[in-house]
């Protein structure tokens, strides 16, 4: 199998690190927005492949939203919590260059990167004032195949 090494990244990429995530978000952030939005919705839609992530005003109009993919990630890592992580950071800034300050969370999905987005979102300074689990389950489910005969 070989050694394994660990990979440490410089300061200067790092740097270009955090200019990609900030020009992700300039780009995300609509130009015509009526008025400073105080209060928002954020909905965290995570599947086994990717994490999308939307911000709405109480109304459900859709103001900005990012995905694992529009953020940078590629293949199977779009599903990690690393991933849903940085695309709720991405989502964070643009809220807050919107003026949202308090939230409303609504989770949708069996993926991995429910939590880490939820808390990467708290740590970015939006005040959560719920959480909500919206996961679709079925009651009673599809009807069973008929009984095989041999």
């Amino acid at each position: 199998m070989g050694k394994k090494r660990i990979v440490t990244k410089t300061e200067k990429e790092l740097f270009e690190e955090k200019e990609k995530v900030e020009a992700v978000a300039r780009k995300e952030i609509r130009a015509k927005i009526p008025q400073k939005i105080k209060e928002g919705k954020i909905y965290i839609a995570s599947s086994y492949n990717n994490t999308i992530i939307t911000l709405t005003d109480l109304k459900g109009n859709v103001l900005t939203w990012s995905s694992a993919g529009s953020t940078g990630f590629k293949g199977t890592k779009k599903a990690t919590p690393f991933a849903a992580s940085k695309t709720a950071e991405v989502l964070a800034q643009a809220a807050k260059k919107l003026g949202v300050e308090k939230v409303e969370v609504l989770v949708k999905g069996i993926g991995s990167g429910r939590e880490s987005a939820i808390r990467s979102i708290a740590a970015r300074g939006l005040d959560i004032v719920s959480i909500k689990d919206v996961t679709p389950i079925p009651h009673n489910g599809c009807r069973p195949p008929k009984v095989r005969r041999v």
